[in-house]
């Protein structure tokens, strides 16, 4: 199959992954997965069971209990993870087509998010562990001597992933998982269950440990029992707000630790010394990326009154100019929405702004008369309390809200229920001090760039904990003292 081609034969998966073999499930309930295009069948998975997740977890805790894996060194665990990177490479073309064909995704977008990138972070947490120091000398305070600071895998861990980016945000959480010698339980979303099976056969191919690795597609009930099942040590999602609360919630009853990555209402804050031209180019892509279905897009843009109907007028004339189509085109920027159920969010959010007096501009890009296929929309006239300004939307659509005086913009960036990522836009010399006083977990200057060497989460309800960078591993460990 070369990448790029849309799938002609419906790819069926009828097992689950536990403990390196391919295990029938309980019942018969199965995931149907629909190419937004044209709705056809990509292909079906179990919709796994608790009891098909009591088996997945069951050998995930026999390979952590009396397995290798979490007995290895860092550096033998790294052997591995360099070894699955390069199988993954491999299978990598086929992979990034059947994603397009699961959620719409371009293929400009779907090649690097769904074959590069995944390969990368796998490798770059097996260049850390290869060198990893798991214990550490420290002088002792109350008396003479040294004592010891050892980190030890947390155990098993459940990672449950979402469907936007659906491998690179598997390995954020898998290599990582790895490379700590934690043992994991996959749960991909249900939107995109075949992609996942890759990891499944990379393992495989590889000859990797039985039970590191182990894999139950389903949706929210495969969830629910993950999360709940007692030989569960550590959750790791990415998803929704109210999906992570409930998630926090059992977790917390069972005092396990977790790592929430969850949604954000980010805001693009453009000072008057902007460079209007290098703003526009950004945004083009931080504001309408994979047609808005990411979570840490800038999706409210915050002007100055002096440069309002400027900045309208362009951000109007770049919605426009978006490419949106057929995703298996080269040139073709945004693809359809995931689902039905996605399709009508976004444009119900959009309905019930235009009934509370919201002017819609842009929306108004031909788009293919079948598919899930939102126009790139620009809203005005609408207060930063108004609910298309606090939700997120998770589609191509952004607001644009006027300031007057850097304080009030500095408030409006920062009215919101989420505090994921954002943007200054503004002579380098004034961005920074602007920067460092909005409440999110990670902010870009002149840009959005984020960086996998530098952690990366939210505040408020954007999530718990942090992903990338070195600091990731620490998110699959126990830390021990050993006093002497």
């Amino acid at each position: 199959m070369t990448q790029g081609t849309t799938m002609t034969t419906s790819v069926q998966r009828d097992r689950i992954f536990a403990g390196g073999e391919w295990i029938s499930p309980a019942a018969r309930d199965e995931l149907v997965v629909e190419n937004p295009v044209d709705f056809s069948e990509v292909g079906r998975t179990p919709d796994a069971s608790a009891q098909d997740v009591d088996v997945a977890v069951r050998a995930a805790r026999e390979a952590f209990d009396h397995g290798p894996w979490p007995k290895m060194t860092f550096a033998e665990r790294a052997e591995w993870m360099f070894k699955l990177a390069d199988e993954m490479e491999r299978r990598g073309a086929e992979t990034s087509a059947l994603i397009t064909d699961e959620i719409g995704q371009p293929v400009r977008l779907s090649r690097p998010w769904g074959q590069i990138i995944p390969v990368n972070h796998v490798r770059y947490y097996a260049n850390i562990a290869k060198d990893y120091e798991e214990e550490e000398v420290r002088p002792n305070v109350r008396r003479e001597g040294t004592s010891i600071i050892r980190k030890e895998p947390l155990g098993v861990a459940a990672l449950i992933v979402p469907w936007n980016h659906p491998q690179a945000s598997t390995t954020l959480k898998l290599a990582p998982a790895l490379a700590a010698g934690c043992t994991v339980v996959l749960k991909p979303a249900e939107e995109t269950p075949l992609d996942a099976y890759h990891f499944a056969e990379a393992s495989v191919a590889i000859g990797m440990p039985p039970g590191v690795i182990n894999i139950v597609p389903g949706g929210r009930e495969t969830g629910r029992a993950l999360v709940a099942h007692p030989g569960v040590d550590k959750v790791s999602f990415t998803g929704s707000a109210e999906a992570g609360k409930q998630i926090a919630s059992v977790a917390g009853a069972r005092l396990i630790p977790v790592t929430l990555e969850l949604g954000g209402k980010s805001a693009a804050i453009v000072l008057e010394s902007a460079d209007l031209d290098e703003m526009f180019a950004s945004l083009r892509n931080v504001s309408f990326d994979n047609t808005g279905q990411t979570c840490a897009l800038l999706s409210r843009v915050v002007v100055p009154r002096s440069l309002y109907g400027t900045v309208r007028d362009r951000l109007v004339d770049l919605a426009r100019d978006l490419r949106v189509g057929d995703p298996d085109d080269e040139a073709t920027e945004l693809g359809p929405l995931v689902s039905k159920r996605i399709y009508e969010r976004v444009t119900g959010l959009v309905d019930t702004a235009r009934a509370q007096g919201a002017t819609i501009l842009a929306g108004d890009t031909p788009l293919p008369d079948v598919g899930y296929f939102v126009a790139p929309t620009i809203v005005d006239g609408v207060s930063p309390d108004s609910l298309i300004a606090q939700e997120e939307v998770f589609g191509p659509v952004v607001t644009i809200l006027p300031y007057d005086g850097l304080e009030q913009a500095i408030e409006i960036a920062n009215n919101s229920r989420y505090g994921l990522a954002g943007a200054v836009y503004g002579d380098p010399d004034e961005v920074l001090p602007v920067a460092r006083r909005i409440r999110t977990g990670s902010i870009g200057l002149n840009g959005y760039r984020p960086d996998l060497n530098h952690p990366y989460g939210g505040y408020k309800e954007s999530g718990l904990g942090r992903e990338f960078g070195p600091e990731a591993i620490g998110n699959f460990q126990e830390t021990k003292s050993i006093w002497r």
